[in-house]
């Protein structure tokens, strides 16, 4: 592998950490009502509702994403998780806009995800680690 092709894996790798433990904590909030809860009370968001829904998927999928495990078809999913909360929640509070509608964080959470569905996981990733045991190289 060439140095800037190494170079490109590893940043990969550290976006997908960084950008899945940002969105897991969402989940978590959701979910378990850690780091401060969810909603004005802090407490969790009911697993029937549609923020529970959300959550699970902000948990489970999030963590699987930082754990670089499924990298690809879990963040397919999360990117699309992402553009329906955007439609569905943020386009209605103020137009089409993301800075009129408070929707940056999900417009770029979905186009992140997006890109991790078709680029994968990258450096330090269970699914690198996967492929080279299947490939029979040492680790």
């Amino acid at each position: 592998m060439q140095r800037d092709e190494r170079l490109r894996f590893t940043a990969l790798g550290i976006m997908r950490i960084g950008v899945a433990f940002l969105y897991w904590a969402h989940g978590a909030q959701k979910f378990m009502g850690w780091f401060g809860g969810f909603g004005p009370d802090g407490g969790t968001a009911g697993i029937t509702t549609r923020f529970g829904v959300a959550g699970v998927i902000e948990f489970f999928g999030g963590l699987l994403v930082l754990l670089g495990l499924f990298t690809r078809p879990v963040a397919f999913l999360i990117s699309g998780e992402m553009a329906i909360a955007y439609f569905w929640m943020h386009l209605p509070r103020g137009g089409f806009w993301p800075w009129l509608n408070r929707g940056e964080i999900v417009a770029c959470f979905s186009l992140v995800f997006l890109y991790l569905a078709a680029a994968g996981g990258g450096a330090f990733s269970l699914d690198g680690l996967r492929a080279k045991r299947r490939a029979g190289s040492p680790v």
